[in-house]
């Protein structure tokens, strides 16, 4: 298939399905003892696919980096082919690979036409490359030089800064408080063998989850699966994550010279799969996730002015995982915007939404869900979240009427529950406001 004739099917494809319905979750395990998740999408001519291994920073251990190193050598080909022509011949098949290590999970990508001729090309060089990825000293000393640049670049980055610094408070003495990325210290001490290690422990079949999503069939799918989770070794699965043990609050800032001032309040919150999760989602869409009509964009930026923008979130783990609230302005505004942003936090908790403000939320999400969906990338991200996580496979199916079904009352006493504002964490990074000075006498 032309490369023009791709385009065309991809303009197609996008301007007749823009919001296509999705195929129910098909679910089995593969001989090698790999669960396998599959969505059949017909629409067009392409199948993504990608393998989630439990690899990711939470099991560096005592190695800040390990994983982000272990899957930036993927990058390097195989045991016998260097990586220029590894990527040579992907190209030469018009495929697309991509693998990267975040917090819990580590990943491995490919997205190729689906004809056959040329999936398995692509495929057998995916097969290759999870069998004897290239551990070699070059490859291994490239990489680390540009994983150690990026870290020092981060540090000249006060939102990168203030990030860390409050994932560091909230989890303290657990895995969760190490950037996934590394530390300069961790990755500089990290040497090949190590690498390697991990790989071998990690990167197993009993470890292993493979999505796929695309235009192929379930017998297509099922031989698809075997030949790339044979190439594993069987292995082990990873163990579970340690619990998290709750900090106390702080307030810490840390000074860096730049215009704007990096605020971040929160502290830990839920796990994937909590059963207030909908209501938490509801409630959290009107307090700071719906852009420019939360309650905190109206207060904060609209009332005040006192910053561009503001938003809250939670981030769901394994573990229980983070509520987040935060802005920039200017340092002399900071301890304003810190009072109003923790004002308004605490009034949501004690008074939750108004009915309105309630509906005006569910309807803009299940307005926006289709989207979410719409093409093979984005189902693969969901599939992906449900497989690791191992939420229901009609979670999709079932998301809007979840979410439908949510009263007022669950969103208040779930808000109630899960928000405590005299147990959150702050942290600002710039410029400290200027002190007051004592009126003359």
């Amino acid at each position: 298939m032309t490369l023009l004739r791709l385009i065309c099917w991809a303009c197609l494809g996008l301007l007749a399905v823009p919001a296509m319905a999705m195929a129910p979750i098909q679910h089995w395990t593969s001989a090698s003892g790999t669960r396998v998740y599959f969505v059949p999408a017909p629409e067009l001519p392409m199948l993504d696919l990608r393998l989630v291994f439990a690899a990711g920073s939470v099991y560096d251990g005592t190695r800040p980096g390990l994983a982000a190193l272990t899957a930036a050598m993927l990058d390097e080909g195989t045991s016998s082919t260097p990586a220029d022509e590894f990527h040579a011949a992907l190209e030469a098949t018009g495929a697309t690979l991509g693998a990267g290590a975040a917090l819990e999970m580590a990943s491995v990508s490919l997205r190729t036409l689906s004809d056959p001729p040329t999936r398995d090309a692509a495929l057998a060089l995916l097969q290759a490359l999870l069998a004897k990825p290239r551990f070699e000293p070059q490859a291994f000393a490239r990489q680390q030089a540009m994983l150690l640049s990026g870290l020092k670049q981060e540090l000249e980055s006060p939102g990168t800064l203030a990030d860390q610094l409050f994932m560091q408070t909230l989890y303290a003495g657990h895995p969760y408080g190490v950037p996934p990325e590394g530390t300069v210290a961790g990755v500089s001490s990290l040497s090949l063998p190590m690498v390697e290690a991990f790989y071998q422990q990690f990167y197993v079949a009993n470890n292993a989850i493979l999505m796929l999503v695309g235009d192929i069939d379930r017998a297509g799918a099922e031989r698809v699966a075997d030949e790339l989770t044979r190439q594993l070794k069987v292995g082990i699965a990873a163990p579970a994550v340690p619990a998290v043990t709750p900090q106390p609050p702080r307030q810490t800032h840390l000074e860096f010279d730049a215009e704007q001032t990096h605020l971040i309040i929160g502290q830990v919150a839920i796990p994937r799969g909590d059963p207030d999760h909908f209501p938490l989602v509801l409630g959290n869409h009107v307090l700071g996730g719906n852009g420019v009509v939360s309650r905190l964009f109206g207060e904060v930026r609209e009332k005040r002015g006192l910053s561009y923008a503001v938003e809250s979130h939670f981030e769901p783990l394994a573990q229980p995982g983070p509520f987040i609230a935060s802005l920039q302005t200017r340092g002399e505004q900071r301890d304003e915007a810190l009072a109003l942003l923790k004002g308004e936090i605490a009034r949501f908790v004690a008074e939750g939404p108004s009915a309105a403000e309630l509906e005006d939320a569910r309807r803009n999400l299940l307005g926006g869900f289709p989207l979410r969906i719409d093409n093979n990338a984005k189902i693969l991200e969901n599939l992906s979240m449900i497989a690791f996580y191992k939420l229901p496979l009609d979670y999709l199916d079932t998301w809007r009427d979840n979410l439908a079904a949510v009263t007022l009352g669950q969103v208040k006493a779930a808000v109630r529950r899960h928000l405590k504002p005299d147990a959150m964490s702050v942290i600002t990074v710039g410029r400290a406001p200027p002190a007051v000075k004592s009126p003359a006498p």
